[in-house]
């Protein structure tokens, strides 16, 4: 049996990991998640439930609107998809909503920290478990890192301060590094605490998306919005060979702008502005009532700031002619122009504050997907204990901070937003077809909430999720493809051998040797 003690996040006398299926295609059942949540002590404390539906709208919406919205839409508006970008959003918004319906079904049945790597131990296997774990550090950490150099150029920007420390010049960015601290510091003490923060910004953050669109329609033109599909041209900039999308580089289609391939490509990269949600799917162990709260919490938050993307989307591009769009703080620039500059400053400072909460809850998400691996032996039991006082994974959540922090300080990685659309889409994709799995094999499950029109929309949102993705760069599946190889590594050279249900499946072993 596994080690047990202080340090480890389960107790195997407490949560025998009953499993099917042999080697890396082993599986956890069902109720033993389920009872690993429910089971604790003071020598094996677990997560405390504080956590309501509200709550986990704000940490939601707290994640998603952010770095997305407040760059991206310029940049992608100006190179690919002009005036469209509205639709862009609106495509990426339907994706993300028939895998937050996938999500919904599992998360109120199955309310366990991990989320889809939970999902798909129970349904496909180990192995993929750890990839889909694998995939969401590396989604959850980098979209971090991207964030807090974009709070760092924003804060810079609005208050005018010193470009050797903050913002993209700096060879230190000493800004990124101070709120990743801080806000690690928050996460590592308590859910609670984080949900205050978070909940604060968030209100933050909506008013000024709702001012945006209130103020910016006074500075409407119909001309900025015609034509609102630019035809189709030859890019101009050089996106052959590894920076093409990998359906041109597979079909030989020469690389376009503009016309509906651009505005498939933006819905590809825009994805980003909504990756994230799935993070309230890590916190059904911290939620009072996750049947009831979490369904809510996960269709709520996507469905609320998709109503915004599309509302600002679409005044932004009606303020300003689209080839006039800044790509780096499009949304209060586009004040700047139409002449309210104060508006303009209101709205960075609203930035930080948003792009903040970011950060915060992808912290928060990165520490229960430590301590879910940790519980199931995929890490060591140490890295993901619960700390007494604070019931958080403290030493994970201390750990990862600081990684962030060395990324955030010496990397720009603002190139590799794409890297987090595929790390996303690659986990919605597993979640729907986890929730076609369980339908097939635990029929009489309980299921709180049930995805509507099963296969239906199971199978529109997994292939929804791998047709974006062939409009990511080839570079980008490349780059992916070598984070899911070292992942690899970790798993064959440590957690195929340490896994509860490897331990448990030789100790089992062992006795029946014994017996005979």
């Amino acid at each position: 049996m596994s080690t047990t003690g202080s340090e480890t996040p389960g107790s195997d006398e407490l949560n025998p990991m009953t499993d099917t299926g042999s080697g890396v295609l082993r599986t956890k059942d069902i109720e033993t998640v389920l009872s690993q949540a429910d089971d604790e002590d003071d020598a094996h404390p677990g997560l405390r439930k504080r956590l309501k539906a509200r709550d986990l709208m704000g940490f939601g919406v707290g994640i998603v609107i952010g770095t997305g919205i407040f760059t991206l839409t310029g940049v992608e508006a100006k190179n690919h998809a002009g005036p469209a970008i509205v639709v862009s959003f609106a495509i990426a918004g339907v994706v993300s909503m028939l895998a937050a319906l996938c999500y919904a079904e599992l998360a109120a049945a199955v309310p366990t920290a991990g989320s889809s790597y939970t999902y798909a131990y129970t349904t496909i296997g180990e192995l993929v478990a750890w990839v889909i774990a694998w995939d969401l550090i590396l989604e959850f950490a980098l979209g971090s890192a991207v964030v807090a150099r974009g709070w760092s150029g924003y804060l810079q920007d609005s208050l005018g301060l010193p470009t050797s420390v903050f913002g993209e010049d700096s060879v230190v960015n000493v800004g990124a590094v101070l709120i990743v601290v801080v806000l690690g510091a928050v996460a590592a003490v308590g859910v609670r605490e984080s949900a205050w923060v978070t909940n604060a910004l968030v209100v933050v953050k909506v008013a000024v998306c709702l001012f945006v669109i209130v103020a910016g329609v006074f500075f409407l033109k119909a001309a900025n919005l015609a034509p609102f599909l630019p035809a189709g041209r030859p890019a101009e900039d050089d996106v052959s060979g590894l920076k093409q999308p990998l359906w041109e580089a597979v079909s030989g289609v020469q690389p376009t702008a503009f016309g509906i391939g651009g505005v498939l490509i933006a819905a590809a990269v825009v994805f980003f502005a909504y990756s994230g949600f799935e993070a309230v799917a890590n916190l059904g162990e911290e939620t009072e009532d996750p049947a009831r709260d979490m369904p809510r919490g996960l269709i709520g938050t996507l469905a609320l700031c998709t109503l915004l993307y599309l509302g600002v989307c679409f005044v932004l591009t009606g303020m300003v002619d689209y080839r006039d769009l800044s790509e780096g703080a499009p949304i209060s620039d586009a004040f700047h122009q139409v002449g309210l500059g104060w508006a303009g400053f209101l709205i960075g400072l609203a930035a930080v504050a948003g792009l903040s909460s970011v950060i915060l809850v992808e912290i928060v998400a990165l520490g229960r997907i430590g301590y879910a691996l940790a519980r199931d032996g995929l890490l060591p039991p140490a890295v993901g204990a619960i700390h007494p006082t604070y019931r958080t994974p403290f030493r994970f959540t201390v750990g990862i901070t600081a990684l962030i922090a060395v990324f955030a300080a010496f990397i720009p990685l603002a190139t590799l937003a794409e890297m987090v659309s595929i790390g996303t889409l690659f986990a919605f994709f597993v979640v729907a077809i986890a929730v076609l799995v369980l339908r097939r094999t635990k029929p009489d499950m309980e299921r709180p909430f049930r995805t509507p029109l099963v296969p239906l929309v199971p199978l529109l949102a997994a292939a929804s999720c791998v047709g974006l993705m062939t409009f990511l760069a080839v570079e980008t599946w490349l780059r992916f493809l070598v984070w899911l190889l070292v992942g690899l590594l970790i798993y064959f050279g440590y957690g195929r051998t340490h896994s509860r249900l490897a331990v448990d499946r030789a100790a089992d072993r062992a006795v029946d040797r014994a017996d005979v």
